[in-house]
């Protein structure tokens, strides 16, 4: 008894090998997920930190650049809301924006309000359409261009002296009384300095390209980017946030509300929802296809399991008639009874399998075999369900007699 038990729960018992193959698609789809996570963290990284950053020492950031400015003697802060860079200004001071197209539009004008009254000098990089027109008025854009190598051909006096530079992306047109247009590509400037009218001034950089690290020690680079942000003793760096509360709008210093609450009706369901939910529900999202895909097709080979007992055939025969009659599906049985009848019938007769259960092509077979007599062949193949278990059992040997006498004809 006990070894009987014992080799009735090793014979279903899995294997290692049973367990690795249940297990692997799993163990993949978590590995892809893993990779995924890992590199949309990466790219999201590389995006938001480093990025004319003048604390970053990458590619793309501006360390250099800061570290400049600091041995002559110009101090940099980094501010990252709207209320930092205001409250920063001054006439003494440089203001960088170094994304102007993010910013809202009520963030546009109490910035405008600000160099207005500021009387500093204001560089915007790589401002576009959607802040040219309430940052620096007079000014138009043009269709952007690819950076390269362009020459001055203007009187600004910083970009004589840094003569050749690299410059491209937006591309300016003003003509605004003593203002200057610089560096052009095809006819459009792509710096433009135009005056304040409190004595300040606004610089209009195309592309911020002078400013990185790896671009700050080719042509001119270095030398009108110093020029640009060293005018002053003080420079302000301010990196455009979404979480700056400021995006959102509020009171302004007129005591004007209705710009904040205009920006915020207008800005989109998901611009309202923090940055970190949607990579979250990304993830989470495909996380569920790949489960998905898992469980919707094999990976393998279907492997075939042995059964712990064997049945014979004309058991499942008999339990199979006892469930028949249990539920009273006489239209059932007999409909079994006769399609395996046709199906056997079908190879004897010379009928293809495909018409073995066509009235119009066994029938003749059938006729043509045997001498008909008083049987009507299309009622036994064909007929309807018997009435009850009498007729259901006559119907049986009838098919019955009907294959041997085929088989013996």
């Amino acid at each position: 008894m006990t070894a009987t038990s014992h080799a009735s729960a090793t014979s279903t018992s899995l294997t290692a090998r049973q367990i690795w193959s249940r297990v692997r698609g799993l163990l993949l789809a978590l590995a892809i997920l893993t990779v995924a996570g890992i590199v949309m963290a990466l790219v999201r990284s590389d995006a938001q930190h480093g990025h004319l950053d003048p604390r970053s020492a990458d590619p793309h950031g501006s360390r250099a650049v800061a570290e400049l400015l600091k041995q002559r003697g110009v101090t940099s802060r980094v501010v990252t809301t709207l209320d930092e860079a205001t409250a920063a200004t001054g006439p003494d001071t440089t203001l960088l924006v170094t994304t102007p197209d993010l910013l809202t539009d009520h963030q546009q004008t109490v910035l405008r309000r600000d160099m207005d009254t500021a009387r500093g000098r204001t560089v915007l990089l790589s401002a576009g359409p959607p802040s040219v027109g309430t940052l620096a008025p007079g000014v138009t854009t043009g269709s952007s261009t690819p950076v390269s190598a362009l020459s001055p051909q203007c009187a600004l006096p910083a970009a004589e002296r840094a003569g050749t530079v690299d410059l491209g992306g937006e591309r300016y047109t003003t003509a605004l009384p003593g203002s200057d247009a610089c560096y052009r590509s095809d006819g459009l400037a792509t710096l433009v300095r135009i005056n304040g009218p409190a004595g300040g001034d606004t610089v209009l950089l195309g592309s911020p390209d002078i400013l990185y690290n790896d671009r700050l020690d080719k042509q001119g680079n270095a030398s009108l980017a110093l020029q640009l942000l060293g005018s002053r003793p003080h420079l302000v760096w301010y990196l455009p946030s979404l979480s700056d509360p400021s995006a959102a709008g509020g009171n302004d210093d007129s005591g004007d509300s209705g710009d904040g609450e205009e920006d915020a009706g207008e800005r989109g369901f998901l611009e309202l929802i923090p940055s970190g939910w949607l990579w979250g529900t990304l993830q989470l999202t495909l996380a569920a296809a790949l489960a998905a895909i898992w469980r919707a097709r094999r990976l393998g080979p279907l492997v075939t399991e042995h059964l712990p007992v064997v049945i014979r055939a004309s058991e499942s025969t008999e339990g199979r008639a006892r469930l028949y009659h249990r539920a009273n599906a006489r239209d059932r049985a007999a409909t079994v009874l006769r399609t395996a009848t046709r199906t056997r019938l079908a190879p004897l007769l010379g009928v293809p399998p495909a018409e073995a259960h066509s009235p119009e092509a066994l029938l003749p077979a059938v006729s043509a075999r045997l001498a008909a007599g008083d049987r009507d062949l299309r009622a036994l193949l064909f007929g309807p369900a018997p009435a009850d278990d009498a007729a259901l059992t006559l119907l049986a040997d009838q098919l019955d007699a009907l294959e041997r006498e085929v088989r013996t004809s």
